[in-house]
């Protein structure tokens, strides 16, 4: 659903970061699985306010572009992410590893930053139109590594330039004509390319850096053998349709998705954890192939990816289960549009009782609750309900010894609607197969919870019961 005119809270978020002047320009958009809910601009492109059709630069967000094309590569059986990366660049056979027991990097090492090379945004930034032959001869003269590869994340633009050519190697044709005729034109982003005269209605933002009281513009790098890192521009209506096609793999009504370019399993993939990286953020996070993700404790996956480019900034992020998400592009250098996008975003499933994740449990889940609860009880233990291992950890005569200890702690248990029965929390699931809630006592309540075998028809395997007294 589509409303330009709908209020948004991310433009209170950019509003706000207005008297920052962190770039001469920004525009954003926000959207779900049925396509951009909300744009908007601040600032000025050649004279004029910026719009959803303006083209900027998308700098690293061109790597998850990429990874669909080396996925789609690998969909169509002509390429294996775990071969090694000379048989694909065959000068990298020139370069000495940092260890006598040190692996080739892989494709899939290079595409989860595993590859050993150092972090190298500065100098990679700056090195998008050397050629092939150029790249080639940098090899021979050989790199340092950090890290074993395949040990360690760090953020290697050089990796991805080297995945660019293995798309070339493995499709046979050059990397951008692959992207463009794999992707670009499959998906309907008429707007999104590799040069500064990309076809964008609303015009192409010149990028800029600060100067004293000003800006500076900078003239556009040219494609080459380093565009796979961040070569590509892009408009808010593009980027917000290529984030709208990678969520669609989670939507079970496949809304926003498009047959026949990157399989959903693939897409998953790309939007899976492979590697951890230590430090960033407050909950766990990773790269995943061309994306970062991140782990919420209340609303889930989170994926995203940021670009950064001599004068433009640029910033993708959804939530996978609802399709969520927002993205932002300024014309300044180091201005991290990712600061108020992802305050956008944050904002949005705050404010959305949709976007908290919610685990549906199996039928047998929910069935297996109040059988527990009459054992709990005192009754007898229905045949099927427990899985041998329950009286095999811990005999049902000691549990019932322990479950009267809890009872007791409790004061005995009360029906939901007896007179003193206290609210208890409603119950929740981690899993289909988990299942913990509360039955309120006369001092607190007793906190149960179960999880089930992986077989059909599943059983109980785990049971715990415990008193939940600071109520």
């Amino acid at each position: 659903m589509t409303d330009s005119a709908r209020p948004s809270g991310i433009d209170a978020v950019f509003d706000a970061r207005q008297a920052e002047r962190r770039a001469p320009s920004v525009v954003f958009a926000t959207f779900d699985h049925d396509g951009v809910t909300h744009h908007g601009a601040r600032g000025e492109v050649a004279g004029a306010l910026p719009g959803p059709h303006t083209a900027y630069r998308i700098a690293s967000c061109t790597k998850s572009f990429t990874a669909a094309a080396l996925l789609a590569l690998r969909d169509a059986g002509q390429l294996v992410l775990d071969a090694p990366v000379t048989d694909f660049v065959p000068a990298f056979a020139d370069v000495a590893l940092p260890t006598s027991d040190s692996p080739v990097p892989t494709v899939r090492m290079l595409m989860t930053m595993s590859g050993g090379l150092p972090t190298d945004d500065p100098w990679g930034d700056r090195q998008e139109s050397i050629t092939d032959d150029e790249l080639d001869a940098l090899l021979r003269r050989g790199l340092r590594f950090d890290t074993v590869p395949g040990t360690t994340f760090a953020y290697s633009n050089l990796g991805w330039a080297l995945l660019g050519r293995v798309v070339a190697s493995a499709a046979g044709r050059p990397y951008r004509e692959v992207v463009e005729q794999t992707l670009l034109g499959p998906l309907g982003l008429p707007s999104t390319g590799f040069e500064a005269d990309v076809p964008a209605t609303g015009g192409v933002a010149v990028g800029h850096r600060p100067v004293d009281d000003g800006w500076e513009p900078l003239p556009f790098s040219g494609p080459g053998a380093f565009s796979p890192i961040g070569g590509l521009f892009s408009t808010t209506t593009d980027l917000a349709r290529w984030a709208r096609w990678l969520s669609s793999a989670f939507d079970p009504e496949g809304r926003g998705d498009v047959d026949g370019v990157v399989s959903r399993a693939s897409r998953r993939e790309m939007q899976q954890l492979h590697r951890l990286v230590p430090g960033r953020g407050a909950h766990p996070s990773g790269y995943g192939l061309g994306l970062f993700v991140e782990e919420y404790p209340d609303v889930g996956t989170v994926v995203s990816h940021s670009g950064g480019y001599p004068g433009f900034s640029a910033h993708m992020r959804w939530q996978t289960a609802t399709g969520l998400g927002a993205v932002g592009l300024e014309n300044a250098t180091y201005a991290q549009v990712a600061v108020p996008v992802s305050r956008a975003l944050d904002g949005m499933m705050a404010d959305t009782a949709e976007a908290r994740v919610v685990v549906a449990p199996w039928p047998e889940t929910l069935a297996a609750m109040p059988l527990v609860e009459a054992v709990v009880r005192g009754r007898e233990v229905p045949a099927g309900l427990l899985s041998e291992n329950v009286e095999l950890d811990v005999p049902l005569v000691r549990r019932r010894a322990l479950w009267a200890r809890e009872l007791e702690a409790v004061g005995g248990l009360l029906d939901h609607d007896d007179e003193g029965a206290g609210e208890v929390p409603a119950a929740e699931s981690a899993t289909p197969s988990h299942r913990v809630w509360w039955l309120p006592g006369r001092r607190g309540a007793l906190r149960l919870e179960v999880r089930l075998t992986p077989e059909d028809p599943p059983r109980v395997q785990t049971l715990s019961v415990r008193a939940d007294t600071g109520r």
